[in-house]
């Protein structure tokens, strides 16, 4: 972060396109092309994980593994291992969301079609792909291609000797169910292959990608049942304490995220390996990469399994520095983000501090008090990305009609606006008077959610923290892009010296 600049945020998912839901194909280079041309330099996405049954790509069966729907089919079918036919069959103009269940119902049944037709030399480059994924490809395939065996059972309800990884079942299950597993070792092949080839395009534009990166996992995934020794379990394999976090201004009641949580000294007798791989991993994955609930690293809420609500969970000390020291020798100057947003304390900040890592602002945040809080723009430090919001946020516009009165009026005498704040849309004034304010701050990347770009209003929020169904669909359309007010962006971006152009 030698420079000022800028970038959007927007899943992956929700890019325009043929085949149901945004995938790497030419939409994903064409919105790099856009957003380079209004003078952003980033382009931050949320995790390229699997997700869970409610379409959270933040439990994910797996921390490695990318999500097969994202695996643009137009390049399938120039790779000759589809059919135009198929490709027609499996094109779902739905332009506004995702539709996950027609997803879950035909995307994979339409890899299987792929991978019956992939030759010699196909496999071959698949065994290579494997061969240098080792440290987690062989055991997620081995995962899923036994959850089918199973009907989708969770591991814990498969019979001991699987569950329990016995070696000689195992060794059985390899054996018996090797062409399933070489399935899911293609797909994940295509996924990293797939991106591989269009981040580069990307890159070439002058435009970096911030990942991310869950902080847990879900119980259900193959890294928990591979790794068991690595987690809070009961002899059953089911958490004994469970993630989350207490109550704040997303949740009265705190969040209950079930997620196992790590046991940090058997991390430590390891050398923290396991995080370093998937540091690493995600370091080649993306340009940057973003720590979701970093704070964990420093003290984590710890809620017994049994606890009605979050409010039932206490602080436990975590790994701290004892850590990262461990990932800044073995990474030179890792571009890792801290998000260290929620209940902060002063161990928050003094881990943050001695890792030198880049925090996150939140606009909106600044204005949910009458105090001089960190989230005011004139506040932020250099050594920060700060947001309009994110995509637990409600959308500016939206904050702005749902926001107490006395705390819209503060917000819009801070960013000096007097017109009027109910006119959204791709010009809105009270958005622009916002997104200005945000840019001249003293952070070295600002970024907006693509629906604040669009003056989009709460019904295309991306995600309601604590509420399980209805997120995650968001999906700009192209049109829309064609309506950005491009020129005003990238005046914006022009003015406040964060411009690439």
């Amino acid at each position: 972060m030698k420079y000022r600049s800028s970038g959007v945020l927007m899943h992956i998912s929700s890019l325009p396109g043929p085949c149901g839901i945004g995938s790497f194909g030419k939409e994903a280079v064409a919105f790099a092309e856009l957003i380079k041309s209004m003078g952003f330099s980033y382009w931050q996405t949320l995790p390229f994980a699997t997700t869970d049954s409610c379409n959270s790509p933040y439990t994910s069966f797996s921390a490695f593994a990318g999500n097969p729907f994202f695996i643009d089919l137009p390049t399938l079918k120039e790779d000759g291992l589809i059919t135009e036919e198929e490709l027609r069959e499996n094109s779902y103009h739905e332009p506004y969301a995702v539709d996950f269940q027609w997803l879950n119902e035909t995307r994979m049944p339409l890899l299987r079609k792929a991978f019956s037709r992939l030759d010699a030399k196909g496999r071959e480059k698949v065994a290579v792909f494997c061969k240098e994924n080792n440290y987690w490809l062989p055991d997620f395939a081995l995962y899923m291609a036994l959850k089918d065996q199973h009907d989708q059972l969770d591991w814990p309800d498969w019979e001991a000797p699987l569950r329990l990884r016995d070696s000689a079942a195992i060794k059985k299950a390899k054996e018996t169910l090797a062409e399933e597993i070489l399935f899911y070792e293609f797909v994940q092949y295509e996924f990293f292959t797939q991106w591989k080839a269009v981040k580069k395009k990307i890159n070439d534009l002058g435009i970096q990608m911030i990942g991310d990166m869950p902080m847990y996992l879900a119980l259900r995934s193959a890294d928990v049942w591979s790794n068991q020794q690595l987690f809070q379990l009961d002899k059953d394999g089911n958490p004994a304490q469970c993630a989350g976090c207490p109550p704040d201004y997303f949740a009265a009641d705190g969040q209950f995220w079930g997620n196992p949580i790590y046991n940090w000294d058997v991390m430590k007798r390891t050398g923290y390996d396991w995080w370093l791989k998937r540091i690493g991993m995600a370091l080649k994955t993306y340009d940057m990469v973003r720590i979701d609930h970093f704070r964990a690293f420093s003290a984590y809420w710890s809620i017994p399994a049994d606890a009605e609500t979050a409010k039932e969970g206490k602080w436990v000390k975590g790994p701290g520095m004892d850590l990262f020291s461990k990932v800044f020798k073995t990474f030179d100057h890792p571009q890792i983000i801290a998000e260290d947003l929620g209940d902060i304390d002063e161990d928050v900040v003094k881990l943050i501090q001695e890792t030198g890592l880049p925090g996150m602002r939140v606009l909106q945040f600044g204005f949910i008090d009458n105090a001089d809080n960190l989230h005011l723009p004139h506040n932020i430090p250099k050594n920060a990305l700060a947001y309009t919001g994110t995509h637990d946020n409600d959308t500016l516009l939206g904050w702005i009609f749902g926001a107490e009165p006395w705390q819209r009026d503060n917000a819009l005498r801070y960013c000096s606006f007097d017109g009027d704040w109910r006119e959204g849309g791709y010009k809105s004034k009270v958005c622009h008077a916002m997104i200005r304010t945000l840019w001249q701050c003293p952070a070295q990347i600002t970024l907006l959610p693509i629906q604040d770009l669009c003056g989009y209003g709460t019904d295309t929020r991306m995600n309601r923290p604590g509420v399980a169904e209805g997120n995650w669909a968001f999906r700009i359309t192209e049109q829309a892009l064609r309506e950005l007010d491009c020129d005003w962006m990238l005046e914006t971006n022009r003015v406040y010296r964060r411009s690439s152009r």
